[in-house]
């Protein structure tokens, strides 16, 4: 398999990591109760987001000259990690604030990989990365603010008194 540089090894960890947010979103929906409905339409969003983040991910990683199968060899690699660290996270878990709290942790991680593929990028320059970057980082911005908003919400709505 093709070594890849640090910005390639990035966009397969970014794009592995929209692959993985997808199916967290969908988890996450199923663990809303009735009465937190309103963050259903976020985390469809969001999902639309990252699919659409994973289909430009891939276009580009396609146009990189005999390192696709590589990039996205890594791509799966790190969605299979993402989703065990999901699982581990919410097993026995059933309310959707613990759910946004998981979010809340990816959403800043995935804020933190598209800013380093963006930085990596200055030195390479190359147009299609810093485009696509561009596009993805203010998306992951609004993601975690929005997660952040929701876990916000929903613990507003918990009894601190309450046992666990």
């Amino acid at each position: 398999m093709a070594e890849l540089t640090k910005l390639e090894s990035k966009l397969g960890e970014v794009l592995g990591l929209a692959m993985a947010s997808q199916g967290a979103a969908v988890k996450v929906k199923r663990m809303l109760a009735r009465s937190e409905r309103g963050l259903a339409g976020t985390l469809e969003q969001m999902r639309e987001e990252a699919r659409e983040t994973e289909r430009r991910c891939t276009e580009l990683v396609g146009q990189i000259d005999g390192k696709k199968t590589a990039i996205l060899g890594k791509a799966r690699e790190v969605k299979k990690d993402a989703t065990e660290m999901m699982s581990t996270y919410l097993e026995g878990e059933d309310e959707a604030l613990d759910g946004f709290e998981f979010l809340t942790m990816a959403e800043a991680g995935e804020v933190g990989h598209w800013a380093i593929v963006k930085k990596l990028n200055e030195r390479a320059g190359d147009p299609a990365v810093a485009e696509l970057a561009a596009w993805a980082l203010p998306i992951q911005e609004d993601h975690l603010k929005a997660v952040l908003e929701g876990s916000l919400a929903l613990a507003a709505q918990e009894d601190p008194h309450e046992l666990e």
